[in-house]
């Protein structure tokens, strides 16, 4: 998913015989290594339970979320964290199968995104066990956008299903994840919720392109309007080769300065990918840009968020002058 790479590998369903062996003879507690999990933050309950909820979850930016939600009364652990890894053709470790196992509640994407994760659970069926799929909770299948995280209606969606998974998990420490989840959306995402609130009520209708698919639910969120067509966005996101129509559309779009600025994914860059982004460049048209995963790694929901978010607005204001 690095700029050196011309294009995602397609994706692959397939365990590694090393997973599927560690899965068939788990043990009840997670053993991934200390980079993959994420800390619980948040102050102690008073007068609650000592639970800790163990949760996995197949993303580190939906892993960020439920950390905060959850503060001490859980300890998350995502499998996705490196930024170079394509989640779309990620191929699960033993360790991954091993933390899935002894997860109270697991979260994954779902929508075609994380289908491993399918066979991780599937592998290690438990009774009592939590499972949230993004996808389902949204009402989205197979086929439809999977970047919902870039969504601000449907993180908030999400954010009010764990919250309610934590309670139902954990009655005795209903009010303090109450508490978490308040703090969380009123304070802690109070910034990425004023910035996609100026962007929309600024610069609503803007005309953009875009490298890939990833950019459409956050221009939907904020309201501006995506010129690159569907097809090649697509294309981009599921590596496969864009056709020559589209590809002249783009050129014509920014030759022709319709688009106000370029958003493209530094994680999924590729020869046509780097050649609008230069020919933007070129035409004056300012170019902002996003990542798929968290960027660094150790970053939160909120803070990788609110830089893109940033990046796009300055964008739009050296484009438009407002």
């Amino acid at each position: 998913m690095s700029t050196a790479q011309s294009r995602r590998k397609p994706l692959r369903l397939v365990l590694s015989a090393a997973a599927v062996a560690a899965l068939a003879a788990t043990t009840a507690c997670s053993t991934s290594s200390p980079a993959k999990t994420a800390s619980s933050s948040g102050s102690s309950s008073a007068g609650g339970s000592s639970k800790v909820i163990q949760v996995a979850a197949a993303e580190n930016f939906w892993g960020s979320i439920a950390t905060q939600l959850g503060g001490d009364h859980v300890k998350v652990t995502s499998v996705i964290t490196n930024p170079d890894t394509d989640p779309h053709s990620y191929e699960p470790t033993a360790a991954d199968g091993r933390t899935v196992a002894g997860a109270d509640y697991v979260i994954s994407n779902g929508i075609g995104y994380d289908a491993w994760s399918d066979k991780l659970l599937a592998a290690n069926p438990a009774s009592g066990r939590t499972a949230l799929k993004v996808g389902d909770l949204l009402g989205k299948k197979e086929g439809d956008n999977p970047h919902q995280w870039y969504s601000a209606e449907s993180v908030t969606k999400v954010i009010d299903q764990i919250a309610a998974d934590y309670k139902k998990m954990d009655p005795a420490d209903a009010a303090y994840f109450d508490a978490q989840q308040k703090t969380f959306t009123t304070q802690t995402l109070a910034k990425y919720t004023q910035l996609e609130a100026d962007i929309k009520a600024k610069y609503a209708g803007t005309p953009i392109g875009a490298s890939e698919s990833i950019v459409t639910p956050l221009a939907e969120s904020v309201g501006l309007k995506m010129l690159t067509p569907e097809s090649f966005l697509d294309a981009e996101s599921e590596g496969t080769d864009p056709t020559a129509a589209d590809k002249a559309t783009i050129d014509q779009q920014i030759s022709g300065k319709q688009i106000k600025i370029y958003v493209y994914n530094t994680q999924n860059s590729n020869p046509d990918v780097v050649a609008q982004v230069n020919a933007a460049k070129a035409q004056g048209i300012p170019v902002a840009q996003v990542t798929e995963t968290l960027a660094p790694a150790n970053a939160t929901f909120q803070d990788w968020q609110t830089q893109q978010l940033q990046g796009i607005a300055d964008a739009l204001k050296a484009a438009t002058g407002k």
